[in-house]
């Protein structure tokens, strides 16, 4: 085969205590991976998203004409007051583009799938107090707990560390407090092969196993889908922005609604070509951290330009 231009991404992007704090628990939240700038250059994009998907009368997928989507977004519930979902948002805004395509983002992925991987689905959640939360109580509310893929399916080990088919880099572009709706997860169930309404019931009766994010803005919630998950209870007056990238073995399908320009398609580099197409073959190309210890590559990434990303020269 001739060689093949690859973007140039951490490995390993984690350190060790942050590895094994996934290993363990099915998530890890990295801070400082986005500054406070790239933090507002993208609620500004996504608050600008938002306000052309509601002009555009808040268009839904699998609509009939794809034109009514907007720069091939949009939501997933045209009805919701207090949580505006926007779905297939890779091509929305250059900056959204370029978290998707961000080297610590991609790396940290990378590393848990354990090969080449490409970009499943991209989403972003505006939310802010549900119109009856003053009667909800923190200590007996229920959550809407998922999972995005199944335990045997999802994950293997490998030199005694886990990975998974699924990997999601969650950013949160506001700050969480504890009031502020932070990601709940049931911590340590990516591992569990138990019917996910057993696990529910058992963090019900034993909160502790329920972990909240409450993080700076810009810090990542680095996570696995066999792990039960859910949007925390939002009681605090602030809005919560997250953007989202869901990452899977090149091999997989996107199962996105979006369908991409010929005009982004064009723009797309060569070190980026797998990353939105994948690659229609079951040889993954495996690339697994060999040991716990060995220290994270330690180089910073910024935001930066997406199809401006260095490349490093491999022959397959």
């Amino acid at each position: 085969m001739p060689p093949e231009e690859k973007m140039d991404v951490p490995f390993p992007a984690l350190t060790p205590a942050q590895r094994l704090h996934l290993d363990i628990y099915g998530y890890v939240v990295v801070p400082e991976t986005l500054t406070a700038d790239e933090c507002g250059t993208l609620i500004g994009a996504l608050q600008q998203l938002k306000r052309d998907l509601t002009a555009a009368g808040k268009p839904l997928p699998h609509e009939p004409d794809p034109a009514s989507k907007v720069r091939g977004a949009c939501v997933a519930d045209r009805n919701s007051t207090h949580h505006y979902f926007m779905r297939d948002i890779e091509q929305a805004d250059p900056s959204i583009t370029a978290y998707i395509t961000h080297p610590l983002m991609v790396g940290m992925a990378a590393e848990i799938i354990g090969g080449e991987i490409r970009m499943v689905e991209s989403n972003a959640h505006i939310n802010s107090r549900h119109p009856d939360w003053q009667s909800q109580e923190a200590a007996t509310h229920k959550y809407g707990f998922h999972r995005g893929i199944d335990v045997p399916y999802g994950s293997y080990t490998r030199n005694g560390l886990y990975h998974c088919n699924f990997v999601k880099t969650l950013t949160n572009l506001t700050d969480l407090g504890p009031e502020d709706g932070g990601t709940v997860v049931i911590a340590g169930s990516h591992k569990m092969d138990l019917p996910p309404a057993q696990l529910v019931e058992c963090a019900y009766q034993d909160r502790s196993l329920i972990h909240q994010v409450i993080a700076p803005a810009g810090s990542t919630l680095l996570f696995v889908e066999p792990l039960i998950h859910a949007t925390g209870l939002l009681t605090s007056d602030r809005e919560r922005i997250i953007l989202i990238t869901g990452y899977g073995p090149a091999h997989l399908p996107y199962w996105g609604d979006g369908e991409l320009t010929p005009e982004f398609k064009a723009a797309i580099p060569a070190n980026q070509h797998l990353l939105f197409h994948g690659r229609q073959n079951w040889d993954r190309r495996v690339k697994e951290r060999a040991e716990l210890m060995i220290p994270a590559d330690p180089r910073s990434f910024e935001l930066g330009i997406w199809n401006e990303r260095a490349s490093v020269a491999t022959e397959d």
